[in-house]
């Protein structure tokens, strides 16, 4: 064998173990991913006969008993833990409403937070880790999307806009997934069933009737890739960030009553309640709140319950306030213009089944008719990493909680 022979076989065989140590590049035609959130959709509406489509895309698919959000049970928090696999006091959308010492405010729904990646780089989305090995992915609303998140963005993106129509969403997607571009993860959602939650509580005739509504959203997705001959190649994910609970009339306390003005300041109202100590008056704020109360507990961001993972971030506030199922804190002046009739809320504790967000999935990658005990939400993370054929970020979630439901 000469020299020039023995150097080419070498750099073969170097060039093999190379790729072999690589991430194995997924070819063009690997299946789609659509993720799709439906906000305050509880898992067990999904057992109301309302969900036609759902339904069937459930029992030839897989289904979850239901899906534990992350603490606080609340939309940002949760739609970020979804996409990042990390819980909220990892991720750094610690709440909808919160403070950081360098950045200031942040409010969820606030235009000039959702662009600015300073809020949203403490994790990375799973279309960044697309995108840098080389798929391209789209995104018609997902909180964070709207941000050059550690300086990429999806191929395709839509800022966030509620007078968008569910059908139009669905079309905007199903157009990216049959242009050339080859689209390998979109992301959706859809805010109708949280709007109505909110306003009559999860088992209003209101509700119902949304409950049917998503129900054929979705269906006309699935139609509409059945159409374009793409439904054989698209994993269907949907999932909801969490569940709601009903609030009976009444039950509301005036935020201003929890502690004195000069003492605290008020953070975020709502089921989870935080305050900031004014300086020098951290012992006269510690001594009203630091307690169990009627309706609600408190504690110092250091000591709040194990089993939530939460008070380490530096954006969350000194003091977390937790409301009991069924209560909220709003301002005074609030509480007046409530009506009569029940309202829904969440953010309450996650372990509760009133708080479990939905899971469903269905496509070549799944089994059909598989059922899954009550997962975690960040084990969704580690799967779309997987169905991706890309290698994860360091997550929370559990690579191991969808190996009985997939093929």
């Amino acid at each position: 064998m000469t020299h020039s022979i023995r150097a080419v076989l070498a750099l073969l065989v170097c060039t093999t173990l190379a790729a072999c140590a690589t991430t194995t590049p997924v070819p063009a035609s690997a299946p789609a991913v659509v993720l799709v959130s439906i906000d305050g959709f509880r898992s067990d509406y999904l057992d109301r006969g309302l969900t036609p489509n759902l339904s069937k895309l459930a029992a030839e698919g897989v289904r979850a008993e239901g899906m534990r959000p992350s603490y606080p049970a609340l939309t940002f928090p949760n739609h970020w833990a979804l996409v990042t696999g990390l819980r909220p006091d990892r991720n750094g959308i610690v709440h909808n409403v919160m403070r950081d010492p360098a950045i200031g405010a942040f409010k969820a729904g606030n235009e000039t937070n959702a662009g600015d990646a300073r809020w949203w780089n403490g994790a990375e989305p799973i279309w960044v880790t697309a995108e840098r090995a080389g798929l391209r992915t789209a995104t018609m609303f997902w909180p964070g999307s709207q941000a050059p998140v550690r300086g990429v963005r999806p191929t395709h993106w839509r800022a966030y806009d509620e007078r968008v129509p569910d059908d139009a969403r669905v079309d905007q997607v199903v157009q990216w997934l049959a242009s050339k571009d080859d689209v390998r993860l979109a992301t959706m959602y859809f805010e109708l069933l949280d709007d109505s939650g909110h306003g009559f509580g999860p088992d209003s005739p209101e509700v119902a009737r949304d409950i049917a509504k998503i129900d054929a959203t979705i269906g006309r997705l699935v139609d509409e890739l059945q159409v374009r001959g793409l439904r054989e190649r698209v994993n269907l994910v949907i999932v909801s960030d969490h569940g709601m609970a009903e609030v009976a009339p009444g039950h509301a306390i005036a935020v201003e009553d929890m502690v004195d003005a000069r003492d605290a300041t008020r953070i975020a109202n709502g089921q989870v309640v935080t305050f900031a100590p004014v300086a020098g008056r951290e012992r006269e704020a510690e001594a009203t709140l630091l307690a169990r109360h009627d309706h609600y507990a408190c504690w110092k961001k250091d000591a709040m319950p194990p089993q939530w993972h939460y008070g380490t971030h530096p954006r969350v506030a000194p003091i977390v306030c937790q409301m009991d199922e069924g209560w909220d804190a709003i301002e005074r002046k609030e509480i007046g213009k409530r009506p009569e009739h029940a309202r829904g809320s969440h953010g309450f504790d996650p372990a509760l089944p009133s708080m479990r967000a939905v899971f469903v999935a269905n496509g070549p990658a799944f089994k059909a008719g598989a059922t899954l005990p009550v997962i975690d939400n960040v084990d969704v993370y580690p799967l779309l990493a997987r169905l991706l054929g890309v290698a994860p970020q360091p997550h929370d979630g559990s690579a191991d909680t969808f190996v009985p439901a997939l093929r």
